[in-house]
């Protein structure tokens, strides 16, 4: 799992216009999944699943 900056740096990440990243694969918005225990929260494709930790 990568970070979300380092996807958007290699093109697999972008952002729309309304500011909200978006999986240039599938072109659908990511989810965020907030774990209480963790510093990061996990960033995920409903589509194809890849996953990007936000800090």
């Amino acid at each position: 799992m990568e970070s979300v900056r380092k996807g958007l740096r290699a093109g697999k990440l972008e952002r729309d216009t309304y500011d909200r990243l978006v999986c240039s694969a599938c072109g659908t918005q990511l989810n965020r999944e907030d774990d209480p225990d963790e510093i990061y929260a996990v960033r995920r494709c409903p589509d194809c699943g890849a996953e990007y930790k936000q800090l």
